[in-house]
């Protein structure tokens, strides 16, 4: 995997931002539940696991002074040696560890309330279980973890985000509870970028982005980093594409044609949605989008160009 940063200003012609009005309740409510939390359950998309972090979570676990199991779901569609990278990244920090986990394996879940046992030890018996509460933003699989440590289906699972509204809590046994919580997004995403891989990964609501952009956004990052596996998917190669001509060359491979009176032309909307969708069920392989070294590049460039606008900046 390259490991250079990349630049989207070519692509990112909207700004990607998505906070729904019960977004703003979820957090009140969270905050109120944090003070009877032992340990926080951050669920993460192992593919971007820095943009997918709720600054909000952060900022109410800190102020509670709580321990943080940073969990990177959906570990089997993320690029291995860049979910390496940033389990090494996440467990160098205070009051953080990290594991990456597929929801789908038994033994992967059952490390989850083991390590959260680990960072609370003096929360372990039925007069003082362990209070865990799964944190994270929309449609990174909290539910599903929910759903697969109480061994029974209490929570509501879907493809689309926001679907869980409300918290909910249960035991897992007399030693240990857990407490869903709705998925938070933060009132203003700093990064354009941030805003793209969320988008990309089916973390906003559809109404909140252009989905063309957003699949060009991707295509540059698969040029980039993964053309091979583009090769493979879809059966051309992409030497010498821009991410347009990538989306342009799936809209011919997949029969995207246009009808009406635009019959002929490329379906460039409809090949948009075949690259996010074999993206986002990990048809396409596996992908991460960020690593620690991609994101320090990135955050570089942002602070030197806020330092730029500063020094441009009409004095008064």
């Amino acid at each position: 995997m390259d490991n250079t940063g990349l630049s989207f200003s070519s692509y990112s012609a909207m700004p990607v931002q998505w906070f729904p009005g019960h977004m703003t309740s979820a957090r009140k409510k969270a905050a109120e539940t944090m003070a009877r939390t032992d340990v926080v359950i951050e669920v993460l998309d192992a593919r971007l696991p820095e943009a997918s972090s709720n600054p909000m979570i952060r900022e109410l676990r800190l102020a509670r002074q709580r321990p943080c199991l940073k969990v990177l779901n959906k570990s089997d569609m993320a690029d291995p040696v860049a979910t390496r990278a940033w389990l090494d990244h996440f467990n160098s920090q205070p009051g953080v560890k990290a594991i990456a986990i597929c929801c789908k394996k038994a033994g992967d879940v059952a490390k989850v309330t083991a390590q959260c046992q680990l960072l609370a030890p003096h929360r372990d018996d039925t007069l003082k279980p362990l209070r865990m509460m799964i944190m994270g933003i929309p449609n990174v699989g909290k539910s599903t973890l929910m759903n697969a440590l109480l061994k029974r289906k209490v929570a509501a699972v879907g493809d689309q985000p926001a679907v869980t509204k409300s918290q909910q809590s249960l035991d897992i046994n007399n030693r240990m509870s857990l407490t869903d919580t709705p998925g938070m997004l933060w009132p203003k995403i700093q990064h354009d970028s941030d805003g793209y891989m969320l988008a990309a990964s089916h973390a906003v609501g559809i109404n909140a982005v252009i989905e063309e952009e957003v699949a060009t956004f991707l295509a540059a990052i698969l040029l980039q980093r993964y053309p091979a596996l583009l090769q493979a998917r879809y059966g051309f190669d992409p030497a010498a594409m821009d991410a347009v001509a990538v989306l342009e060359a799936v809209a011919r491979k997949r029969g995207c044609i246009l009808k009406g009176r635009q019959a002929g032309q490329l379906d460039m909307d409809k090949a948009s949605i075949i690259l996010l969708t074999d993206y986002r069920n990990g048809t396409l392989g596996r992908i991460s989008l960020e690593t620690p070294a991609t994101r320090t590049v990135m955050l570089t460039a942002a602070r030197s160009a806020a330092t730029a606008d500063e020094g441009q900046a009409p004095e008064e």
